[in-house]
């Protein structure tokens, strides 16, 4: 009954920039925290970044400075602005909402992922 979907992801030059998008539809109530996953070649999936409904974030150590999360509550969407990016940020990047829906309060729902990456 929820679905979510990243967009964004491509390649880019160190330094470049990318922002990332991520929609949730369905039958949904409200969203409660959104956000930002990643698993590098070899590496285990780790957090990125997340945000609340009332807007509070937190970032992996990596990432503070050059990346910003961000969400439109009306949108049902999730956006990651990332600055300065270092071949170490080569990922697939996923979407993770938890969800008050029709039938369930506070599901997570993960999204398929989109693919970030960053090389000369």
């Amino acid at each position: 009954q929820v679905q979510l979907v990243e967009s964004g992801g491509g390649l880019v030059q160190p330094g470049g920039s990318l922002r990332l998008s991520c929609a949730a539809s369905g039958s949904i109530f409200s969203i409660n925290a959104m956000g930002w996953y990643r698993q590098a070649p070899g590496k285990q999936r780790e957090l990125v970044a997340a945000i609340t409904s009332g807007g509070s974030t937190n970032y992996a150590d990596s990432v503070k400075g050059r990346f910003t999360i961000s969400r439109d509550n009306a949108k049902n969407t999730v956006y990651l602005q990332m600055n300065s990016l270092k071949p170490e940020d080569t990922a697939v990047y996923y979407c993770n909402a938890e969800v008050n829906a029709r039938y369930y309060y506070g599901m997570d729902y993960w999204g398929k992922g989109t693919l970030v990456t960053v090389s000369s």
